[in-house]
């Protein structure tokens, strides 16, 4: 037995015409035929999972004399003169169709031919859906021995090469509709998606904080250090932002009078493309009010934890081949302290910032032109021997105050604040600040920052005037926190690049072909 395999994936634009050119015709034969190939409705009683499980005793050759109906795509089909047999996947899983010809004639009577119908005009890619019994073959093969079945969705493109697959990378993730009927585990990557932000809700549900949208669309990009994408509404005649962060809006709710509040959405900073960055991503920012960043530590231990055991069942997880403990307690160490442990430089001891560069210089590092701080160099230096080194969960704390301008100044060390980053697999998985309330302060750190825009940095903030005024109404003492809700996924599904766990990354375009089929010519437009 040989299995009908379909086209494979990389073919010639005319190879997949004549394909979808034949899969038409048999649209028409259906129609003929008074056949819906494009379905209204259909109501299974069974997924594939449950009969799988529910008939897992089921012995070689027993049959259990009970209807079911189930429905979903053919991935494969095997056609033996009077007998076939099809895969048929939904989304829990696939079963085999045991297609008998005496049995579906006797079940089908008012549809002459129906067994020959069904071996020319239904495909691979096919939705079906049909109604018989439960058997498992003498070979072991559990199936639902067929009575009847209704074309549900023809489809006119075939699917990949069953053996080959989808291997283009930058074609699954620009077809992922295909990649997902392919690729089981894509989908299972993105039901533990759902289920990680399902979890982090209610754990910050049953915590009593409550989660409140916030502007996508604002007048001036605030709350994080980032370029943002520019808009334009055309009514009100004036630029708008993508937002950046949540955190300036999350703030003046905590100024409201909420003490626990959150919202888990899209970002949109402008910036580079890679494995670990994506253009639009999500995050979950979480303020509490009477709290400092160490209770945000503890809060993001549980909240992390959390999704672990909901979606894995275990804190000891795998990554890449490397076993990662997310077992409290976490590693807690300074700046200061793991850039002196892997660099050997102690920056307690420059009093200048030539003196720091040069060491820097002496060491390795390559020290970029707008680094002109020793706050700025320290960070530089620990980005560049440090992150890629923590691989077990560990709190990085205490930054320079030049590059965290909305976090509260250190209470007992001078120029530094009172901030955390959390890493794993050496990357960031969550920033946290002891929250900046004194608005004087706020408003001299911001005006920093426009000065700093002024000049050309395309990341730094400008002066949200109605957040400092916000401000000045009076925020309690605040804990805020930031987590990555990508890299968090891609922590817990053992995913290398960020777009294996965004559903539609964003893309570079390319030109596509884009067919005319009422005068049958083509154009070419820029994606």
């Amino acid at each position: 037995m040989s299995f009908n395999q379909p086209p494979k994936e990389l073919q010639s634009v005319s190879t997949l015409e004549e394909i979808r050119t034949t899969r038409l015709e048999k649209v028409e034969q259906l129609k003929r035929l008074n056949l819906v190939p494009y379905a209204y409705q259909w109501k299974s009683t069974n997924t594939a999972a449950d009969l799988q499980d529910k008939y897992i005793d089921l012995k070689n050759g027993e049959e259990v004399d009970l209807t079911v109906a189930i429905s979903g795509r053919i991935i494969a089909r095997r056609v033996f003169g009077k007998l076939a047999f099809f895969n048929l996947q939904d989304e829990t899983g696939t079963i085999q169709l045991y297609l008998d010809k005496k049995r579906i004639q006797s079940s089908m009577k008012d549809f002459p031919n129906a067994f020959s119908h069904l071996k020319k005009l239904i495909d691979t890619g096919d939705i079906i859906g049909v109604t018989g019994t439960i058997k498992r073959t003498e070979k072991g093969e559990l199936s639902v021995n067929v009575n009847t079945y209704t074309i549900l969705t023809k489809s006119l493109l075939p699917l990949p090469d069953k053996w080959h697959g989808l291997t283009d990378t930058e074609k699954r993730y620009r077809q992922r509709y295909v990649d997902l009927i392919i690729n089981p585990q894509v989908r299972q990557t993105f039901r533990r998606r759902a289920q990680i932000t399902a979890s982090i809700r209610r754990y910050l549900d049953d915590k009593g904080f409550i989660e409140i949208e916030t502007p996508v669309l604002q007048g001036e990009a605030g709350g994080a250090e980032a370029r943002p994408f520019v808009t334009y509404h055309n009514t009100l005649e004036m630029d708008l932002y993508l937002r950046i962060a949540t955190e300036l809006h999350l703030k003046r709710l905590i100024v409201g009078g909420f003490e626990k509040v959150f919202e888990l959405g899209r970002i949109f900073r402008n910036e580079g493309v890679s494995t670990k960055h994506n253009p639009e991503f999500t995050s979950i920012e979480v303020y509490q009010a009477y709290a400092d960043y160490f209770d945000m530590m503890e809060l993001t231990v549980n909240i992390i934890n959390t999704a672990a055991k909901d979606t894995l069942g275990t804190l000891k997880i795998t990554y890449q081949g490397e076993e990662i403990d997310l077992s409290s307690p976490w590693r807690r160490v300074t700046m200061h302290e793991i850039v002196k442990e892997k660099s050997g430089l102690d920056f307690n001891e420059f009093k200048t910032f030539e003196e720091a560069k040069k060491a820097a210089i002496k060491v390795g590092i390559e020290v970029p032109v707008h680094c002109v701080s020793i706050g700025k160099l320290l960070n530089e230096v620990f980005e560049q021997t440090v992150e890629e080194t923590l691989i077990q969960p560990t709190f990085i704390l205490d930054f320079p105050v030049e590059i965290s301008p909305l976090a509260k100044p250190h209470r007992s060390q001078k120029g530094l604040v009172e901030r955390f980053e959390l890493y794993i697999v050496g990357r960031e998985l969550a920033n946290s600040f002891s929250e900046l309330t004194d608005p004087i302060d706020q408003r001299q750190r911001l005006e920093a920052q426009a000065a700093q825009k002024a000049t050309g940095d395309l990341e730094a903030q400008g002066v949200d005037e109605d957040f400092l005024t916000a401000l000045e109404y009076g925020m309690p003492p605040t804990g805020g926190l930031g987590i990555g809700i990508d890299r968090l996924v891609m922590l817990l599904t053992d995913s290398v690049s960020i777009r294996d766990v965004i559903a539609f990354p964003l893309l570079k375009g390319q030109n596509i072909a884009v067919k005319s089929h009422e005068c049958n010519t083509e154009k070419k437009i820029e994606s």
